[in-house]
């Protein structure tokens, strides 16, 4: 064991790997054949870094990740494909990120200071740059390209090929397949709408048929009508006085900071 390093004597580590000075690996966690960390990497309990690959200085694993792993790929048969990944770049839980494929150019590529939240996934090939940040559920297919400083919103999906521009944006839910614009701004329509009271739900909470009743001419008015937010519930605390289903549904829009669904 080198300077400054704590290795948990149930941590797995092959004889092949290479751990630089003070590296810590937790209880349960997996050091593969050819991985190679830079100092001050730390691997959380049951963290798994797969080989070959290599880190520089840093590079914090949570628990159960999968860095490093098979490419997902078909064509996969066990060549000598890699990861090499630079330094202070944070993976939490669950994310997976692939070496490369031999017909890609045998390497996935990350820089420094990258935040790779829960369940983000970089596939095979990518070329990631530095200070990017994946919100939870961001995915890259094979072979695309980020820059530096670009944010990609949970749940987002990112086309084989693509290329991401340097500080870029990219919202929530918003599936990519064309190359995004440096600086920009890219969010998918968002046409969230509001359908009326939940009858029938609030029948099987036991709500009278007069409550369910109320709500529904409240959401009519407040949602269906052509009037505006505030005079729809300026009518509604005049009118509806005798429902204090209804008073709460007002009392609640009023708090709004975000405006409301509707």
């Amino acid at each position: 064991m080198s300077e400054g390093q704590k290795i948990h004597a149930q941590a797995v580590i092959s004889p092949g790997a290479k751990l630089g000075a003070g590296v810590e690996v937790g209880a349960f966690a997996v050091v593969g054949a050819g991985v190679e960390l830079g100092e001050g990497c730390v691997l959380h309990a049951h963290a798994a870094v797969h080989g070959p690959s290599k880190f520089g200085h840093g590079n914090v694993f949570h628990s159960f990740c999968v860095i490093g792993g098979d490419p997902q790929d078909y064509s996969f048969a066990g060549e000598q494909v890699k990861l090499e990944a630079g330094d202070e770049n944070i993976f939490r839980e669950y994310v997976s990120i692939s070496r490369g494929t031999k017909k890609g150019g045998g390497v996935t590529r990350l820089g420094s200071k990258n935040f790779f939240l829960a369940y983000s996934h970089v596939g095979h090939d990518c070329q990631i740059g530095s200070n990017n940040l994946f919100v939870n559920g961001a995915t890259l297919a094979g072979h695309v390209t980020v820059q530096d400083f670009v944010s990609i919103g949970a749940f987002s999906p990112v086309h084989q090929f693509c290329r991401l521009g340097s500080y870029a944006y990219v919202g929530a839910c918003t599936v990519i397949t064309q190359d995004v614009l440096p600086f920009s701004l890219i969010v998918t329509e968002r046409e969230t709408r509001c359908f009326g009271a939940n009858s029938i739900g609030l029948e099987r909470k036991g709500f009278s048929p007069e409550r369910v009743k109320k709500l529904q001419q409240a959401f009519k008015l407040l949602v269906r009508s052509k009037k505006n937010t505030s005079q729809a519930l300026s009518e509604m605390r005049t009118t509806m006085t005798d429902s204090a289903d209804v008073q709460e549904l007002i009392a609640f829009a009023e708090k709004a900071e975000r405006g409301i669904i509707k």
